[in-house]
């Protein structure tokens, strides 16, 4: 059995430095025939540990009737997990919001009299009630009892939004813990959120950091983020703003180590603000935490998914309930790594950069401090000077450079220099630009088996089979290199290439690069594209796999390719019904070709939409400039949708990053309709 714990700089398995990658998914939220494939996605990104909430209001919405069945089955998700290969942190609340009806709080428990996430009895034994049973879901699934449950995070955010403060607060934090311990959640690591002076009762902080705040009370553009500058700071001012900025934070930061359980993997957008994220807000967010000196790169969430439906209500956070925000009823897509309906998003692509570097460098990484240079920029608001760190231990290490600040334009650096002092030699980065948007980091004197790589201009992604140092640039990687390399090699391919690489374990270790999404199964390889699949694979393999065409040479990599491109599906619309204020089409979907999913693509400009079949809800937006992407087979294949669009105009009162041309009449309108194929192949040799 593994064995987990901490110190003051990093977490320890099995007596090592551990650098997990934790991805958020909520089971509840995805359907229970979908988990396997989610949480495969999350570990083919790079994720090790999954963390999902256990929301309340799922599971009893009325009390003392306990509902754990189909897509709220805690348990059947744990196995799920295991079965995976994925560790487990269950978020146990009671309180989460997680942009939950009454933050997961049941109505029912907001009638009772005594008071809410404060110290009383009443409050404690129904919490203790309700721990208990969630037991009852995992018992035998604890690491303890050779399952893969490593940790429980305590309540959320408490004192900071909403809850006790103080000595009042600690202990009410303290006295949860012991609730969870007596009814059976014995776990090597217990958690607390740490930001905006949020409490912690002494168990481990971890921190968060958000490339936007789409929670904000404003419907104008905010100051820029200071999650893209260097800095030792742990706290992330903007998140929870809508309940009043939090002063500092409440631990001894030189008792634990620096982790992040809600960097975000996205955004998930509200009524009233709706930033748009890209694949870069995350990425750059990701590294300038790294060069930080974080040890746990966790995402809120990773996978998006689908509010339930609830017996009594709606179970979306609204202003109505008494909360800031106003949020999709069904939809908790959070423009994540991975969608609403599973699909693979920009961010998933550039936050893999990452996770497939961690995977075989974060021991090391766990040891070697950040070291700030004095005159770095230490505001978000300075575009001109040039944002860097390092990590090193005086011998080794990484230098980190970030010229990306989230909507903002920066200065570009020419000929740039940098010199990192070590204990006994001077390493100098000399004449490389760095132009408006970069964001990367340079090895300094990484060993290669006998040698040492002095510096590059390249930043590594991962190794293969032990000797194979894997490399991404889109310039000359001018490797610096002293001794010999032996049996080792050097691979360097380009950012892009990187973006679209997987590695994956077969007979040995292959690096798998192709615009197509690459799952590691028992049975092999799956790849899932839109159609025709070509990927390039190193090292070659003995012989082409069944279905697949060895088509030649690309460098070092060998180029295999599979299928012929489906005929498209069609989706036809028109218009049924119009008033001032929302449009009405009829969708109709013809399938063709044999594809293994399918998805409506809706390009449509109003203020937000909602889709029906047989005049039941089944999906909702915001809009916020994006095409509107939903899974069909998670529908049942329909032939006929109704599409409910309302009006968008100048006086509706909210932030969009891209706005449509409105003119005086505002819009409300589809303008495409298109379905896009999925096909998935099996790789094996």
């Amino acid at each position: 059995m593994n064995s987990y714990g901490y110190n003051a700089t990093y977490l320890i398995k099995n007596g090592k430095p551990w650098f997990p990658i934790m991805g958020e998914i909520h089971f509840s939220r995805v359907p229970k025939e979908e988990w396997r494939d989610y949480l495969l996605k999350m570990k083919a990104g790079g994720v090790t540990v999954v963390s999902s909430y256990c929301i309340w209001i799922h599971h009893e919405e009325i009390e003392g009737r306990y509902d754990f069945e189909g897509n709220k089955n805690v348990g059947e998700f744990v196995k799920v997990c295991q079965e995976c290969g994925l560790e487990l942190i269950l978020r146990v609340g009671p309180w989460c919001h997680g942009e939950v009806r009454n933050g997961g709080f049941p109505d029912w428990l907001l009638q009772k009299p005594f008071q809410l996430r404060e110290n009383n009895e009443e409050y404690f034994s129904t919490i203790r009630q309700y721990y208990g049973k969630l037991y009852e879901q995992v018992d035998g699934l604890l690491l303890g009892q050779g399952g893969p449950i490593i940790g429980l995070q305590i309540e959320n955010e408490y004192g900071h939004c909403g809850g006790l403060t103080g000595e009042a607060g600690e202990e009410h934090m303290r006295r949860l813990t012991k609730l969870a311990k007596e009814v059976g959640f014995e776990v090597p690591l217990y958690t607390a959120t740490g930001w905006g002076g949020a409490v912690t009762g002494g168990l481990i902080p971890v921190m968060g950091g958000y490339c936007d705040a789409p929670w904000d009370a404003r419907i104008t553009e905010i100051e820029p983020s200071g999650n893209y500058v260097f800095s030792h700071e742990r706290n992330d001012q903007n998140i929870g703003s809508d309940y009043g900025i939090g002063h500092g934070i409440t631990f001894d930061m030189n008792a634990f180590p620096f982790l992040t359980a809600e960097l975000g993997g996205g955004l998930q957008v509200t009524k009233h603000r709706r930033p748009r994220v890209s694949g870069s807000d995350i990425g750059a967010m990701s590294l300038v935490k790294l060069g930080s000196g974080v040890n746990l790169l966790g995402y809120y969430m990773y996978c998006g998914g689908t509010n339930p439906k609830g017996i009594l209500t709606s179970l979306q956070e609204t202003k109505a309930t008494g909360y800031a925000n106003d949020l999709p009823e069904l939809s908790y897509d959070f423009q994540a790594a991975v969608g609403e309906y599973g699909q693979i998003s920009d961010v998933y692509k550039e936050i893999k950069l990452l996770s497939m570097f961690i995977k075989d460098f974060g021991e090391e990484l766990c040891n070697l401090p950040s070291v700030i240079p004095a005159d770095n920029p230490n505001t978000p608001a300075d575009f001109l000077n040039l944002r860097y760190t390092y990590r090193h231990d005086g011998s080794k290490g990484y230098v980190f450079i970030n010229n990306y600040q989230r909507r903002r334009v920066m200065a570009e650096h020419k000929d740039v220099e940098l010199t990192v002092e070590l204990l006994n030699e001077t390493i100098t980065f000399s004449k490389f630009d760095v132009a408006d948007g970069d964001y990367f980091f340079y090895p300094i004197n990484m060993k290669i088996g006998e040698a040492v790589l002095k510096k590059a201009f390249a930043t590594p992604l991962c190794i293969l089979n032990g000797k194979s140092y894997v490399f991404y640039t889109d310039t000359e990687p001018n490797y610096e290199l002293a001794g010999e390399l032996g049996d080792n090699e050097l691979i360097t391919i380009s950012r892009e290439e990187a973006r679209n690489a997987w590695k994956v374990t077969l007979d040995k270790e292959y690096l798998v690069i192709g615009d197509c999404v690459v799952l590691q199964k028992d049975e092999g390889l799956e790849l899932i594209s839109k159609g025709k699949v070509s990927v390039k694979i190193y090292p070659e393999l003995e012989s082409a796999p069944e279905g697949f065409l060895k088509t030649g040479k690309s460098g070092m990599f060998t180029t295999y390719e599979a299928g012929e491109d489906i005929e498209a599906s069609q989706a036809e619309f028109n218009l049924i019904k119009e008033s001032d204020n929302s449009v009405s089409y009829e969708i109709g979907i013809q399938y063709t070709g044999k594809a293994d999913n399918y998805f409506l693509r809706l390009d449509y400009e109003g203020e937000s939409a909602r889709l029906y079949a047989d005049d039941e809800l089944v999906a909702d937006h915001f809009y916020y400039g994006e095409e509107w992407k939903i899974g069909l087979k998670r529908l049942g294949l329909p032939k006929m949708l109704r599409l409910e669009i309302a009006k968008l105009s100048k006086e509706t009162p909210v932030y969009l990053e891209k706005s449509p041309e409105l003119g005086a009449e505002g819009v409300k309108r589809l303008k495409a309709a298109v379905i896009e194929n999925e096909v998935r192949r099996r790789l094996e040799i």
